[in-house]
């Protein structure tokens, strides 16, 4: 490597702003991969059946613990439904089990059927977090059949978000896993400091012509569906110039191997594992190796009220590439499966050390 090249940083150990980790063997599985890189996770509650209320998420985070070991914080949510009680929401943000509540659309994504079909339906929980001050995260589409499957991000800010914010201007808004320009542009343009947005690792590497061209790639499928090349392009603009509105939320999300694999594959992209590689490459394409930890370690720890990590973490530059790691075995009861490791489709060569 040349000579004054950076070949080591040092992070405030990451916080994963948006995770996956499932339940039961699934999770015993892939736990310890987010644990390995990251100390905190804001985790999603769309079990079967979802995270509704303060008890359940109790219940989750210490099944988490168990499985992540020491050392690793599950921030918890709640999945909104039209039968959320805004007292238990409440009690849940002022007691610290939760730190958000989510708002899936009804049919959006993986495990959403209990979502929101009609928003005017939960107003009033709307209501109680705004004056609460307690964050909203969104998946942010709409599920009309008549809005095509690359529109339905935009569709979802001008006709749910906009009006929304629009009645209720105090929401603090987190709008997760953004894929397009029109999101980045969003919250770019806000002046409130209610509205912010996580970004996750693949939307930053991929554009769809790495899951369509020369053939269906299904685990690069995910929701939202991954866009055109001047969405990522926009996105990776936002993320590498330092705004403290965008952090990183890796959208994790593991399915077996066999299940992306069939006729109709569900949509995840599991990136646990080399989240922290992919980033590190794709900052210092950009220039921007000195945003890395903003983006990683502390803007969405400010969002959330927290502090950044007493913790560190090292990314070292070699020679030799990162293997990508192969698949994950999950031992099921009844049967044993795997989950299949995002593949950015480049070299990394910059390798995580978890500082002592």
């Amino acid at each position: 490597m040349p000579s004054g090249m950076t070949t080591r940083i040092q992070l405030a150990l990451p916080d994963d702003m948006h995770l996956h980790l499932r339940d039961g063997a699934m999770m015993q599985a892939v736990a310890p991969f987010s644990a390995a890189h990251f100390g905190r996770a804001i985790i999603m509650p769309n079990l079967v059946p979802p995270v509704v209320t303060t008890q359940d998420a109790i219940a989750y985070r210490q099944r988490i613990v168990e499985a992540a070991g020491p050392g690793f914080t599950p921030l918890m949510t709640l999945y909104l439904t039209e039968q959320t009680d805004p007292d238990d929401v409440e009690h849940a943000f002022t007691s610290g089990v939760a730190k958000a509540v989510k708002l899936y659309p009804a049919g959006a994504t993986t495990n959403s059927a209990s979502g929101v079909r009609d928003i005017a339906n939960v107003l009033p929980v709307l209501e109680r977090m705004a004056k609460i001050g307690m964050p909203l995260c969104t998946h942010g589409e709409v599920t009309a059949s008549h809005i095509d499957i690359f529109d339905r991000e935009a569709a979802f800010i001008s006709d749910v978000l906009d009006p929304l914010r629009q009645r209720l201007p105090q929401l603090r808004v987190c709008m997760e896993h953004i894929t397009t320009k029109d999101a980045a542009d969003c919250v770019a343009a806000d002046t409130s400091g209610n509205l912010v947005a996580s970004i996750t690792t693949h939307h930053l590497m991929l554009n769809r012509n790495h899951l369509l061209v020369g053939g269906i790639k299904p685990h690069y499928y995910c929701l939202p569906i991954i866009k055109r090349e001047s969405h990522r392009q926009a996105l990776v603009s936002a993320v590498t110039g330092g705004d403290s509105r965008f952090f990183l939320g890796t959208d994790s999300a593991p399915h077996p191997t066999h299940e992306k694999e069939s006729a109709c594959g569900c949509a995840g992209v599991f990136s646990a594992p080399n989240t922290l590689n992919c980033l590190a490459l794709l900052f210092e394409r950009e220039g921007a190796l000195d945003k890395l930890e903003g983006f990683t370690s502390r803007h969405g720890a400010a969002w959330y009220g927290l502090e950044p990590s007493a913790q560190t973490i090292t990314l070292e530059k070699r020679a030799e590439a990162v293997e990508v790691p192969g698949a994950i075995q999950v031992q099921n009861a009844d049967q044993a499966t795997t989950v299949t490791v995002f593949d950015p489709l480049e070299p990394l060569h910059w390798h995580v050390v978890r500082d002592a």
